[in-house]
């Protein structure tokens, strides 16, 4: 017999609006006081938003990226960035690095001084380092992406927005665009509470989040359709507990992978991939809980259609303003 591990038993009769006006209220006290962060705190951009300057190295020697940078720390130069640039076209006897380095007075690039400096003190740790590329951010450059990601990410929402609405009904649609204004909302809070680094990385975090995100929606809304036409006179609410029930094992199983993994990029994948690891694990999270918490009660307060045939009737009134209709 084959093994099967199952996290989430079967016919599971969870009560998920047992505390809805809970659950829903922490979501949007979370949606304000992530709104509140970014204002206050501001977010801390990374040299894409903020402006810097970029230097590719190259040399014979090995590449030890603790060395290089315990060297560019005490010239005080803010946020620093330094990858190992794999070549193929540099050789075998080439090694390569990035090394990104933040503006820290909003000039968009370091000085010629600084650049020297860079150059002195990398020098004292490989003699053998050659800068074979300098390029610099400008402010201009980098509020013209900081406009970029923004337009990205709403592009991203609306094509979800209309997506959903041609596949199902508009009421989904609302439901799964607040379930993913809460995921963006909730993970940009987080960058901002704990000033982790916001650069292009980030944004590609944020859409990878979007699409896991209505993903785990869409299961949902697809199950919930079915069982609208199957149960065409059990309570709306009651059709909507059992199909979370029924799509949970898949929900929590599709979720629990995803963060292992993550959490195993978290450990092993090094400074660089952190704030992009942290951004898509924390959006795993969110985007679980929303699509069990959020997008449902809004399609809930909104009503939904009943009868999916041509003669059905139209639509049910929301269950918060009318009894449900037999």
């Amino acid at each position: 017999m084959a093994f099967r591990l199952k996290i989430v038993p079967d016919n599971t009769k969870i009560d998920f609006f047992r505390v809805q006006w809970l659950t829903f209220g922490l979501s949007a006290f979370a949606m304000v006081a992530s709104v509140v962060l970014i204002l206050t705190m501001g977010l801390n951009f990374g040299i894409d938003f903020k402006g810097g300057t970029t230097i590719r190295t190259e040399s014979t020697n090995d590449f030890n990226v603790a060395e290089y940078r315990e060297a560019l720390n005490a010239l005080e130069l803010g946020d620093v960035s330094i990858t190992e640039v794999f070549d193929p076209t540099s050789g075998g006897d080439e090694h390569v690095a990035m090394i990104r380095i933040g503006t820290t007075e909003g000039v968009g690039s370091v000085s010629q001084e600084q650049l020297n400096n860079v150059e002195a003190a990398l020098k004292q740790v490989d003699p053998e380092i050659r800068f074979t590329a300098v390029d610099s951010v400008g402010p201009k450059v980098s509020s013209e992406l900081i406009k970029t990601a923004l337009y990205a990410v709403g592009a991203a929402t609306l094509g979800i927005m209309a997506y959903i609405w041609l596949r199902f009904e508009w009421q989904f649609s609302v439901g799964a665009v607040v379930a993913l204004v809460h995921d963006i909302l909730l993970t940009v809070g987080l960058f901002a509470l704990l000033q982790l680094r916001f650069d292009l990385l980030t944004v590609v975090a944020l859409l990878t989040t979007l699409g896991y995100s209505v993903n785990d929606t869409v299961v949902v809304f697809d199950r919930l359709r079915e069982n609208l036409i199957k149960y065409k006179t059990m309570p709306l609410i009651d059709v909507m507990n059992l199909t979370v029930n029924e799509t949970l094992s898949r929900t929590v199983m599709t979720a629990l992978t995803t963060a292992i993994a993550l959490t195993s990029m978290l450990i092993f994948g090094g400074d660089v991939l952190r704030d992009f690891i942290i951004a898509m694990l924390w959006g795993v999270i969110v985007g679980c809980y929303s699509s069990v918490y959020v997008a449902k009660n809004i399609v809930l307060w909104l009503g939904v259609k009943r009868d999916w045939s041509k003669n059905g009737p139209k639509a049910d009134p929301s269950p918060f303003s009318k009894a449900e209709q037999p």
